[in-house]
């Protein structure tokens, strides 16, 4: 029998183990070959247990190790170790295994899965999916259905005027009155949106994303549109974090961490930053948009040409490349509910912990605007640009709530329409500019942290640019064209 296949990794790698190793004086449960492998994989613990029992010198000088290993070749070395060691498993398993010759019966499971990878059958799979998943029950059932009963029915009817009457006969300061009862406060605002306008639609959209994890659908997605995201300098595991978007951007943002690059996570940060409408937004715009038809295809028409558009062009102006995708591929399988379930409340448990605070801090920020009279001078600033859009004066709310919130943003349009201070193309222009709009303020705090603030500036201000530049060419075409919704 041959002798076991030794696990090594390039010269460069060695050698860098070699020196990191040399340098290490701590105590470790882990020989320091291994730590000094973990540490090129920044494995965060190790890291941690480093910093506590090597000096500062120590530190820096492998730190610059790791710089010049990483400066010196085209892959990051996590890619580099992970395609060695897969080599390696490969190596031992064929001295150790006999494969038979016997061929696999494919099961019906299996048959799906490769239509769902086949562009021929994977896209109009996609498109269904989209449908049937995001429109009808997202947008129209969620959105539309169960909104409205939970908004106008429940909270609208009964438990908004019986919170406003007991705050108002209980508090006798005006000011305080309006920070918890007002138009725009905690309980009104916050609260109210956050809980029946919001988390519904929150909550159908994490439900139809965890039937897609658990059938095994999204590994396969990742793998149909990993040829198209070529173009955009990402390769298919990127859908990961752009699928989480359409839950909430602040989260995607931070799942970026997952792709191996810095170019590929800024390039995907980009792309959340600009184009990619969270649930909430997603929900609103498209049961806004569900009575117009054409509306609802120009709207989805033109964020998918900008999305592309954009992305390409940031590709072309990142260096690098894009990295070659390699991802495991889990069975196909009907979904458990069970585990839909789990998922969802500890999606909704996310939710509530880390989203419906900042319902409240946006509203105690706008009452604060409000008294100083900050408030009204971002309005007066928007007034212009919504104007050169060809819309109401009012439409400038939408725009400063979306940066507090992106859903706080698309709420406004809703009440905006609901007034009737909108036509059917007024909704269109500014369900688009909205989605195109500035992160909100927890996205753009998230993307300071993670991509640096160069960074997140020039992000927030291509995505202001961008969004007024194309309501306004889009204004300009439906007139020009004498499109009427």
């Amino acid at each position: 029998m041959n002798a076991l296949p030794t696990l090594t990794y390039p010269a460069a790698i060695e050698q860098a183990i070699e020196q990191i190793s040399e340098r290490l004086r701590g105590d470790y449960a882990l020989s320091h070959r291994t730590i000094a492998l973990l540490l090129l994989q920044d494995d965060a613990e190790i890291w941690d247990e480093a910093q506590a029992q090597e000096n500062a010198h120590t530190l820096e000088q492998i730190r610059h190790i790791k710089e010049q290993l990483e400066h010196a070749g085209e892959t990051p070395l996590a890619w580099q170790i992970d395609q060695r060691r897969q080599q390696w498993s490969q190596q031992l398993a064929a001295q150790v295994m006999q494969v038979g010759r016997a061929p696999r019966t494919r099961t019906l499971a299996d048959w799906v899965g490769a239509l769902c990878m086949n562009p021929w059958t994977g896209l109009p799979i996609l498109a269904l999916v989209l449908y049937f998943g995001l429109y009808q029950f997202v947008g129209v059932f969620g959105a539309g259905t169960v909104v409205a009963l939970i908004e106008e029915e429940l909270f609208g009817a009964y438990i908004n005027p019986a919170v406003e009457q007991w705050v108002r006969s209980i508090v006798p300061w005006t000011p305080i009155q309006e920070l918890l009862v007002g138009e725009y406060g905690v309980w009104t605002l916050g609260v109210t949106y956050a809980i029946a306008l919001i988390l519904p639609i929150v909550t159908f959209f994490f439900l139809v994303f965890a039937i897609l994890e658990d059938t095994g659908y999204l590994p396969r997605l990742a793998m149909l549109i990993d040829r198209l995201f070529k173009a955009l300098g990402l390769n298919g595991r990127a859908v990961i974090p752009i699928v989480l978007g359409f839950g909430c951007d602040t989260m995607a943002t931070v799942v970026t961490r997952v792709l191996e690059t810095r170019r590929e996570r800024v390039l995907t940060t980009f792309l959340l930053t600009l184009t990619i409408p969270c649930s909430a937004q997603l929900g609103v715009v498209l049961a806004l948009l569900a009575a117009y038809p054409l509306g609802l295809a120009i709207w989805a028409g033109v964020i998918a040409c900008v999305f592309f558009v954009s992305g390409w062009l940031a590709a072309q102006v990142l260096p690098g490349r894009p990295m070659p995708f390699y991802m495991e591929m889990p069975p196909m399988r009907l979904p458990s509910v069970s585990n839909i379930l789990l998922k969802t409340l500890a999606r909704l448990q996310w939710y509530f912990m880390e989203v419906l605070p900042l319902f409240i801090v946006a509203s105690v920020l706008i009452w604060v605007g409000q008294l100083t009279g900050l408030f009204e001078g971002v309005l007066r600033a928007l007034a212009p640009l919504t104007q050169l859009l060809g819309l109401p004066r009012e439409a400038s709310v939408a725009f400063l709530f979306g940066f507090f919130r992106r859903d706080y943003g698309a709420a406004g349009l809703y009440d905006l329409q609901e007034k009737g201070l909108l036509s059917g193309n007024d909704v269109l222009v500014v369900a688009v500019t909205l989605t195109l709009f500035v992160p909100c303020v927890a996205q753009f705090l998230v993307t300071l942290k993670e991509r640096g603030w160069k960074t997140a500036l020039a992000m927030f201000t291509i995505a202001l640019t961008t969004a007024f530049g194309v309501g306004f060419a889009l204004s300009r075409a439906l007139s020009v064209w004498g499109i009427e919704l």
